[in-house]
């Protein structure tokens, strides 16, 4: 019998026993809006894109359409982080390649009637053993302004360590600086993380369970 040939990543859908974290499509337009509207007033003090918002059903079409390009091409993996049934976006989080090859930075937001659910944690947890089991990654981190508390306790939940808080690191809009805490977890702590612990099954653009 012939083995069958090895399934390599990007992993373009994830399950774990609480969510779907999967590539974000141009069908999602209107459940991505709902979500982020719903969300406006928590996540504008926090997100600096969230500054665009509300966008037109035609503008959330492109904008999904460039995210879906991007995965494909391998620069930036914008995932949803839907229920089981995939009927209600719970938030969005990506694995994102700004800072090199061999990096990946953890990036998340969640719907403010789900917050404190443990969602972003879980979340995290699973993008990292992607990142690291089947990206192979050299380093990870979560980067966070040091006022956020709910995205500050998610790196510490993990295990991760903080490294540095960068001053006046990030534009929020013109004229307004903030500060970044940088997380990562060092390779000692790897073994003992959330992350080799998550429960998850990644599958490939067509389905197929990733080896």
């Amino acid at each position: 019998m012939i083995p069958s040939e090895p399934v390599p990543g990007p992993a373009y859908r994830i399950v774990t026993p609480r969510l779907v974290i999967r590539c974000l499509e141009p069908k999602d337009a209107s459940i991505y809006g709902v979500a982020i509207e719903e969300s406006l007033d928590y996540l504008l003090p926090c997100m600096a894109w969230a500054i665009q918002w509300p966008l037109s059903i035609q503008e959330r079409i492109e904008l999904l359409r460039k995210w879906r390009g991007n995965f494909g091409l391998g620069v930036d993996f914008e995932n949803g982080i839907f229920d089981p049934s995939e009927s209600f976006l719970l938030g969005a989080a990506g694995l994102l390649t700004k800072h090199g090859q061999g990096v990946r930075e953890i990036g998340y937001w969640i719907h403010k009637d789900h917050i404190t659910h443990g969602y972003a944690t879980e979340t995290s947890a699973a993008l990292m053993k992607v990142a690291s089991e089947i990206d192979h990654v050299t380093r990870v981190e979560i980067h966070c302004e040091p006022s956020n508390i709910h995205s500050t306790s998610v790196p510490r939940k993990m295990g991760f360590t903080h490294e540095a808080t960068l001053q006046n690191r990030n534009e929020y809009n013109p004229g307004n600086l903030r500060d970044s805490m940088i997380w990562t977890p060092f390779t000692e702590n790897y073994a003992t993380s959330l992350s080799v612990k998550a429960d998850i099954q990644a599958f490939d653009a067509i389905g197929r369970s990733i080896n």
